[in-house]
């Protein structure tokens, strides 16, 4: 089973759909722990309804060497990928090079469009209905030390209705981030199943 760590910040929806799909088998991945920069974020109880370690690591409780401390804990959990599910700060360089191409991020549009610093959440569907994009998306692609750079792993389209809103768009585009971000996992059990058959 592919070991992986999840860093959110807020809700867990994302979260939510990686366990569920761990727990019904419909990813060979088991979540080893979820790492959250907020204390009281919803994401803290759901991991622990699930039975995942969750931790709190941020600049409150890691003034100095924070990097250093997330990635210690993951290597400690033998965390294989990470996933950051809404994780609002930016990695490090020790977790950056030690999960090089093992890093993932969702991120809701069409990159390179509408992504880099300050890019996130509502702001970026209102970025699209400002610029009157005909279509948006989500994108899941690898996680690099600059904002949403990473090469693109998977990319999927809805339609921009003309009576769309920010909230609107991120409803019907959130059960696609789910999926995407599902489908992209899979890549890596698959990969991981490949390496262990080669070690035969």
């Amino acid at each position: 089973m592919l070991r992986i760590g999840v860093l959110a910040s807020h809700t867990g929806t994302n979260f939510e759909a990686i366990a569920d799909a761990c727990q019904s088998g419909d990813l060979n991945a088991s979540l080893q722990l979820l790492i959250c920069n907020n204390s009281s974020a919803a994401v803290m109880e759901k991991a622990r309804r699930c039975s995942v370690p969750a931790l709190h690591m941020s600049s409150t409780t890691h003034p100095e060497k924070l990097d250093a401390a997330i990635c210690n804990t993951l290597v400690e959990h033998r965390v294989e990928l990470v996933v950051l599910a809404g994780y609002m700060k930016k990695l490090g360089p020790a977790v950056l090079e030690t999960y090089q191409e093992r890093i993932i991020n969702v991120h809701p549009s069409l990159l390179p469009k509408h992504g880099g610093a300050g890019y996130y959440g509502a702001r970026v569907h209102q970025a699209v209905i400002d610029a009157g994009e005909s279509e948006t998306g989500a994108t899941v692609h690898l996680v690099n030390n600059e904002y949403d750079r990473g090469e693109i792993l998977l990319q999927e389209k809805i339609v921009v209705e003309s009576s769309d809103t920010a909230d609107s768009l991120a409803e019907r585009l959130r059960p696609i981030e789910h999926q995407m971000l599902i489908n992209a996992i899979r890549l890596f059990t698959e990969r991981s199943l490949e390496k262990g058959a080669s070690h035969e």
